[in-house]
């Protein structure tokens, strides 16, 4: 069966997609920081008779990442890589003057440098499968100027440009960013906290995520939505 790691997996986005794949029977390595919570998805997702290998910890780990290839090289290696751990920067969200750097620091350490060391990781066994696939979770943000998600969004926009230079350094690979549009996420909430505004459920994006590894598309950038209306 085809195998996916992917990063930030125990609720939300990460959760929706990683359940949507053992649906259609894809071995999965799950990546979080809370470790009750991931383990409580794993055992969910287990029950669509797949193997699930759940392994706690922080993305921005060495260590951890060579435990999240080498959990999937035990399964028979990665044909799906997904970076979608991220970090805000600030919670909530704060104007540029007042935006602490190391909250800058550290979304790009999460959102960039961590999603490129996986990437430096899992690239032998990605370029190994017949349909090795990069998925970079980006953000609206990263290509539009909204006030508050300057730092947020530059990390972002770094994760694209990393995007756009694999796919051209490796063209036997598919390196999508994939913009999933608004969603009500923990990291939404975590951001603006007093916009109460209804928003859609993560599940409903998923089908943009999987037309693309379906349609096999050249590598870029991507918006679910459109994805969405085009199906």
């Amino acid at each position: 069966m085809p195998v996916a790691i992917i990063t930030g997996a125990s609720k939300g986005l990460g959760r929706a997609l990683a359940e949507a794949l053992a649906a259609r029977g894809w071995d999965l390595v799950l990546d979080a920081r809370t470790a009750e919570v991931l383990k409580e998805t794993a055992a969910a997702l287990a029950g669509h008779g797949t193997r699930v290998t759940a392994l706690p910890g922080d993305v921005t780990d060495p260590a951890h990442r060579s435990e999240l290839v080498a959990a999937a090289r035990k399964l028979g290696g990665v044909d799906l890589l997904v970076n979608n751990a991220s970090a805000l920067g600030a919670e909530p969200l704060t104007r540029l003057e007042g935006l602490p750097l190391d909250g800058l620091r550290h979304a790009l350490e999460v959102n960039v440098v961590a999603a490129l060391g996986l990437v430096q990781e899992a690239l032998p066994l990605l370029r190994d499968s017949q349909a090795g696939t990069v998925i970079a979770v980006s953000s609206d943000a990263a290509a539009e100027a909204y006030e508050t998600w300057g730092g947020y969004g530059a990390s972002k926009a770094a994760l694209d440009h990393l995007a756009a230079v694999l796919g051209e350094e490796e063209p036997r690979l598919r390196v999508w960013a994939v913009d999933p549009g608004d969603m009500a996420t923990d990291l939404y909430a975590a951001a603006v906290p007093d916009d109460l505004d209804p928003r859609p459920e993560p599940a409903s994006v998923v089908p943009a995520f999987l037309r693309l590894l379906d349609e096999r598309p050249v590598s870029g950038r991507y918006g679910a939505p459109s994805l969405l209306e085009g199906r």
